[in-house]
C-alpha cells in the first residue's frame, strides 16, 4: 500500500493545543515523508457580524498592520515550537473553520491535524468548536489532538 499522505494541515491559533496538533503532525511528517502547512486564521470583524446600518469596514491600513503582526507573531510561536524550518507557513482571514476547509481544499492537502479545547455543556453551545465544524465538512481525514496527549508537546 502507497502512502497517500503528503500534505498534513495543521491550523493554529496559538494555544496548548495548537502547539500539541503541530507536535502531532510534523512527528506523523517526518515518518511519512509528508510536508507540513501551518495556517493561522484572523478572526477579523466583518459586515456579517454587525446587525447596524452603521458599519464602518477596518481601514485597510489598519487590516495590513494586523496581518504584519499575526506574521511575526506566527514566525516567533514557530520559532519556540521546535518545528523543522521547511514548515509552510501561511494566514488567511475569515471564518476559522470555513477558512481551514477551504484551504485544505484548494492546497491538496491529504490530512488536517488540529488541536482541541475538549469543551463540553454550555461552554460548547456558546462557543461552538472550530475543530468540530472543520471534522464535519473537512475534505481529508482529520486528526484532532488534546493538549494533555502529546506527551513531546
Amino acid at each position: 500500500m502507497t502512502n497517500t499522505i503528503k500534505r498534513i494541515l495543521v491550523p493554529v491559533d496559538f494555544s496548548a493545543e495548537s502547539r500539541a496538533a503541530l507536535w502531532r503532525a510534523t512527528e506523523l511528517a517526518a515518518a511519512l515523508g509528508a510536508s507540513v502547512d501551518v495556517l493561522h486564521v484572523l478572526d477579523l470583524p466583518e459586515a456579517r457580524h454587525m446587525a447596524t446600518e452603521f458599519y464602518v469596514p477596518l481601514p485597510p491600513e489598519y487590516r495590513e498592520e494586523l496581518h504584519r503582526g499575526a506574521q511575526k507573531h506566527l514566525d516567533e510561536w514557530l520559532s519556540t515550537a521546535n518545528v523543522p524550518a521547511a514548515v509552510h507557513r501561511d494566514l488567511a482571514e475569515g471564518k476559522p473553520s470555513a477558512e481551514i476547509v477551504d484551504y485544505a481544499r484548494n492546497h491538496a492537502d491529504d490530512m488536517i491535524v488540529i488541536g482541541t479545547h475538549g469543551r463540553g455543556g454550555v461552554s460548547h453551545l456558546l462557543l461552538g468548536s472550530v475543530a468540530e465544524k472543520v471534522v464535519r465538512s473537512a475534505p481529508c481525514p482529520v486528526l484532532t489532538v488534546r493538549a494533555a496527549s502529546a506527551a513531546g508537546a
